[in-house]
């Protein structure tokens, strides 16, 4: 069940981390017998030195999200290419040039928000201060954003359903 107000618990994420591994292990075992070709790198990059470091740089950088914060000390990246359209979460190198080239993004009512991931067809995934997830409603950087996720959880909790509803 998720807690809408809560922020993201690191314990909570590795355990999600561990879930989605052996998920994914399992989808990849079979991936290409129920397919009919073979699978792109589906992969959960636990975070490392170097994500702490770039994690470290992003904060510096700009204010971002207490989760956001969380979520890459727990997680470099997450690579889906083969999970439905393809789901990806930004290493921080990434969203600390993407801030660069195109500044947070403005939702009314929200704080600015970061872009964090995206989805196969290019739609974008953002995270406010507010700690919830948001999902442009086209491959665009300044277009409508919807609600996607009340925040963090919810959002590796509807990975996890796209996960396990393909195996």
């Amino acid at each position: 069940m998720t807690v809408v107000d809560a922020r993201l618990d690191a314990e909570w994420l590795r355990g999600w981390c561990e879930q989605a591994d052996a998920a994914l292990a399992k989808l990849m075992g079979s991936f290409q017998a129920r397919f009919g070709f073979e699978p792109g790198s589906n992969v959960v990059v636990h975070a490392s030195e170097a994500s702490h470091q770039a994690t470290d740089a992003l904060v510096e950088l700009t204010p971002i999200p207490s989760d956001l914060t969380t979520l890459y000390w727990v997680i470099g990246e997450v690579s889906l290419p083969d999970v439905e359209n393809g789901y990806f979460v930004h290493p921080a190198s990434l969203v600390a040039d993407h801030f660069r080239e195109y500044g947070a993004i403005r939702i009314d009512g929200e704080e600015p928000a970061l872009v964090f991931a995206s989805d196969g067809g290019g739609h974008l995934f953002t995270l406010a201060g507010s700690g919830r997830v948001w999902r442009s409603t086209t491959a665009s950087w300044f277009g409508q954003f919807d609600l996607a996720a009340a925040n963090l959880q919810e959002f590796f909790e509807g990975l996890s359903l796209q996960i396990s509803g393909q195996l």
